[in-house]
C-alpha cells in the first residue's frame, strides 16, 4: 500500500463514527461524579484546587470505561492514585522553575508509559493518559505544600467516582455477562453457518474473550453469580462436537436424509444457544424454543444417523442440556474452581516482568516507548519555546495519540485534530460569547464529560470534540488560557500530531516483515496442538501425553496474533517482503483447515479405557518434527516440506490404523500442510534448502 493510500485509509477510520449501543446511565454516573468532585473543591477551595480535582474524577472515570475484568472501582482508585502521583512528582521535580528537570522526568515517566503497553491496552490507556493530564495539572500549583494538595484532590477524585461505582451499581458484572454470552451466540451463529458450508470457518476469538473474562480475583470469586460458572467450557467441548456432526469426512453424506437431519439438529443447536445467551446476557430464565426441543429429542436421530456421526448428535444434545442447566440463573454461588486472578498488589511484579521482557531491540513495544517519549519530550520543548502560551497542547496532542502501531497512531492524530478543532472552536466561541462564571463554566465542562463518557465508544474524533470543550470549560473556571485563541490551541494540537506522525514513519515497527515469523509460530502451535491429540489417541488415559486442552489454547492464541498482524500489516504504506497479502490469505486459510482437522480428531478422542493406538504415537512424533522443521523453513523463506509426515502416512498403506478417523485426520492434515507450501510458493522466491 502506497504512503498516499495509507493516510487516505486511515484519515477515513479516524474519522468514522459508529453506531453502537449507548449507556447513558453509566455515562451519568462518571458525570455525577465529576460533578460531586467539581463542586465541592470549588466551594471549600477556589478554582484551581477544582481544576485538579476534576482531572483526578474525570480520568478515573475514564478508566472504569475500559475493557478491562478487573472490578471498576479498583480502575478508577488506580487511575487516581497515578495521576496523583505523576502531578505532585511533575511540580516538585520544577515543572516552572526548573524545566531541565521536570524534562528529565517527562522523558522517563513517558518511556513508562510506553512500556505499560506490554502489560495489555488497559495499562497503556491509563498510563498514556495520566501523561498528557500531569502535562496540564502541573501548571496549576504554586509551592510544593498546594502541590501535595492538588495531588490529594486528584486522588480524591478517583476515591468518588470508585464509591459511585458501588454505591450505583450499573449491571453488576455485565462484561463478564456479555463476553459469555457472545461465546455462546458466537457457537450458535457457527452451527447455523455448518448447515450450509460443512467446513466453515469459526472464529475463536469470542471464546478467547470470554476465558479471559471469567478469570476472577479472590473477592470476586466469592460474589460471582452461578450462571457465570461452566457455561463457557461447556461452549468449547461444544464447537468440535458441531464440526465433526456437520463434516462429511467424519460420515455424513453431503445429501440425503441424513444430511437433512444433521441440519435439523445444527439449526436446533443454534436455537438453544441462542436462548442460553439471552439468559446470561439479562439474568433471565432460559426459554427454549419448542421446535428446537422436538429436534433434539425425537427418536429418529438413532433410525437415520449410525456410527461416528449418531455419536455426536447424542454427546451434542448432552451438552446442550449441560449449557441450558447452567444458564438458569441461581441464587447460589457455583462450586467449580474459578480461574485466578492476581490482585493488583501481585499483578506489580508481573507487569514489571513483562515491561523488562520488552527491552529488546526487536520489540514493537520498546520502539514506541522510544517514540513516545521523544515525541513528546519535543513537543513540550517546542510548545513551551512557541509565543502561544499553555504550550502542554503539543506533547498532550501526541501523547494521547500514539500506539504501538501505525495505523491507530495515524487514525488517532487525524481525529485529534479534527476534534479539537471542532471543540476549541465550539468551548472558545461560548465563552467568548457568553462570558460564563466560574460555576457556570464548571456545568459546562461536566456536560462535555458527559458527553464523552456517552460518545467515547462511537468513535475518537466525536470524543475528543467533548473532551476539548471540556479542558477550555474546565481551565475557563479562573479565566486560566482565556487568552489563547482557537487558533493557537489548534495549531500546537497540529503540531503534536504531526510530530506523532513523522515519529512513527521515522522510526517504524512495521509488522508486514513480521508477518512469516507469526505464521510459523502458528503453525508451530498448531503442529503441537495436532501431535497433542493424536497422543492421546496412542495413550488414552494421557498420564504422559501432553496437555490437549492448554495446547488449543495456544494455537488460538497463535491465530489471533498473526489475524491481527495481517490486519496491521493490510494498512501499512509497506511492500511486502517475502509475504504478500494473496500469499497471506491462502496461507491463513491453509492453517485453519489444519486446526480444522486436528479438532476433528479431537472431538473423537477415546475413553480413558480405551485400547491404545500405537500407530498414533508415530503420528504424533511426526507431527510434531514436521511442523517445527516446516515452522523453521518459513521463518527463513525456504520451501516448507513435510517429509516426515508424509512417510508416516505412506508406512501405514498395508497396515492402516484400527480407527475410523486417525488414517483419514492424518491425510487432512497433510493436505492442509500442502496447502500451506503451494500459498508460499506464490509469494517471494523460495531460498534453497541448505544441502
Amino acid at each position: 500500500m502506497s504512503w498516499l493510500r495509507a493516510l487516505k485509509e486511515t484519515a477515513r477510520s479516524g474519522l468514522t463514527v459508529e453506531r453502537r449501543r449507548l449507556e447513558p446511565v453509566i455515562a451519568a454516573r462518571g458525570a455525577l461524579g465529576l460533578a460531586l468532585v467539581v463542586g465541592v473543591s470549588l466551594a471549600f477551595f477556589g478554582p484551581a484546587v477544582a481544576a485538579s480535582s476534576a482531572f483526578g474524577a474525570f480520568q478515573a472515570a475514564i478508566a472504569t470505561f475500559q475493557r478491562s475484568w478487573r472490578p471498576r472501582p479498583t480502575l478508577a482508585l488506580a487511575s487516581g492514585a497515578s495521576l496523583a502521583a505523576s502531578t505532585f512528582l511533575g511540580y516538585v521535580t520544577g515543572a516552572g522553575s526548573h524545566p531541565v528537570l521536570f524534562l528529565g522526568l517527562l522523558l522517563l515517566w513517558t518511556f513508562l508509559s510506553g512500556l505499560a503497553w506490554a502489560a495489555g491496552p488497559t495499562a497503556g490507556i491509563i498510563a498514556s493518559s495520566n501523561v498528557a493530564m500531569m502535562l496540564v495539572t502541573v501548571t496549576l500549583p504554586t509551592s510544593v505544600a498546594t502541590a501535595a494538595g492538588h495531588a490529594a484532590m486528584i486522588f480524591a477524585g478517583g476515591v468518588v467516582q470508585a464509591a459511585l461505582v458501588v454505591l450505583l451499581p450499573v449491571r453488576r458484572w455485565g462484561a463478564q455477562r456479555d463476553a459469555l454470552a457472545d461465546a455462546l451466540a458466537a457457537e450458535a451463529d457457527y452451527a447455523r453457518r455448518l448447515r450450509h458450508d460443512p467446513v466453515a470457518p469459526f472464529d475463536p476469538v469470542p471464546l478467547m474473550t470470554a476465558r479471559s473474562a471469567a478469570a476472577v480475583t479472590p473477592r470476586q470469586a466469592r460474589s460471582r453469580p452461578a450462571e457465570l460458572h461452566g457455561a463457557r467450557g461447556l461452549a468449547e467441548r461444544i464447537r468440535p462436537v458441531l464440526a465433526s456432526l456437520a463434516d462429511p469426512a467424519v460420515g455424513v453424506p453431503e445429501e440425503g436424509p441424513e444430511r437433512d437431519r444433521v441440519r435439523e439438529l445444527l439449526a436446533a443447536a443454534g436455537a438453544v444457544l441462542d436462548a442460553a445467551a439471552h439468559a446470561i446476557r439479562h439474568g433471565e430464565p432460559v426459554v427454549l424454543p419448542p421446535a428446537a426441543l422436538a429436534a433434539l429429542r425425537t427418536p429418529d436421530t438413532g433410525a437415520i444417523l449410525s456410527g461416528p456421526p449418531r455419536r455426536a448428535a447424542h454427546r451434542l444434545a448432552a451438552l446442550l442440556g449441560d449449557v441450558v442447566e447452567t444458564a438458569e440463573p441461581r441464587t447460589e454461588t457455583g462450586t467449580d474452581e474459578a480461574r485466578t486472578r492476581p490482585t493488583m498488589v501481585r499483578l506489580a511484579p508481573i507487569v514489571l516482568a513483562k515491561m523488562r521482557a520488552e527491552l529488546r531491540p526487536d520489540s514493537a513495544i520498546l520502539r514506541h516507548a522510544v517514540r513516545v517519549s521523544v515525541v513528546t519530550a519535543a513537543g513540550y520543548l517546542l510548545g513551551t519555546a512557541l509565543p502561544f502560551g499553555h504550550g502542554y497542547w503539543a506533547p498532550m496532542a501526541s501523547v494521547m495519540v500514539m500506539r504501538p502501531d501505525f495505523t491507530q497512531t495515524y487514525a488517532r492524530s487525524v481525529a485529534r485534530f479534527g476534534g479539537t478543532l471542532v471543540g476549541v472552536a465550539l468551548a472558545t466561541a461560548v465563552v467568548q460569547t457568553a462570558h460564563p462564571g466560574t460555576y457556570l463554566s464548571a456545568g459546562l465542562a461536566v456536560l462535555c464529560a458527559f458527553g464523552m463518557y456517552l460518545l467515547m465508544r462511537t468513535g475518537y474524533a466525536v470524543s475528543q470534540v467533548c473532551v476539548a470543550a471540556y479542558v477550555v470549560f474546565l481551565l475557563g473556571m479562573d479565566g486560566a488560557g482565556l487568552t489563547q485563541t482557537v487558533r493557537e490551541r489548534v495549531l500546537l494540537t497540529l503540531l503534536g500530531g504531526l510530530l506523532a506522525m513523522l515519529a512513527y514513519a521515522v522510526y517504524p515497527a512495521w509488522e508486514t516483515p513480521r508477518l512469516r515469523g507469526r505464521l510459523a509460530d502458528w503453525l508451530v502451535a498448531n503442529g503441537r496442538y495436532a501431535a497433542a491429540v493424536a497422543a492421546r489417541y496412542a495413550e488414552p488415559a494421557g498420564q504422559s501425553c501432553p496437555d490437549v486442552r492448554e495446547a488449543l489454547l495456544a494455537t488460538r492464541a497463535a491465530r489471533v496474533a498473526w489475524q491481527e498482524a495481517v490486519d496491521r500489516a493490510n494498512h501499512e504504506p509497506v511492500r511486502h517482503r517475502g509475504l504478500s497479502h494473496a500469499a497471506a490469505e491462502a496461507a491463513g486459510h491453509a492453517l485453519a483447515e489444519f486446526g480444522r482437522a486436528a479438532m476433528l480428531l479431537e472431538a473423537h478422542l477415546p475413553d480413558r479405557g480405551a485400547a491404545p493406538l500405537p500407530a498414533a504415537a508415530a503420528l504424533a512424533e511426526a507431527l510434531r518434527r514436521t511442523t517445527e522443521r516446516g515452522a523453521k523453513d518459513v521463518r527463513e523463506r525456504r520451501r516448507p516440506r513435510w517429509d516426515d509426515l508424509r512417510e508416516t502416512i505412506a508406512a501405514w498403506s498395508a497396515d492402516p490404523p484400527d480407527h475410523f478417523l486417525v488414517d483419514k485426520g492424518a491425510r487432512l492434515l497433510l493436505d492442509a500442510l500442502d496447502e500451506l507450501t503451494e500459498a508460499l510458493e506464490g509469494s517471494a522466491p523460495a531460498r534453497p534448502r541448505p544441502s
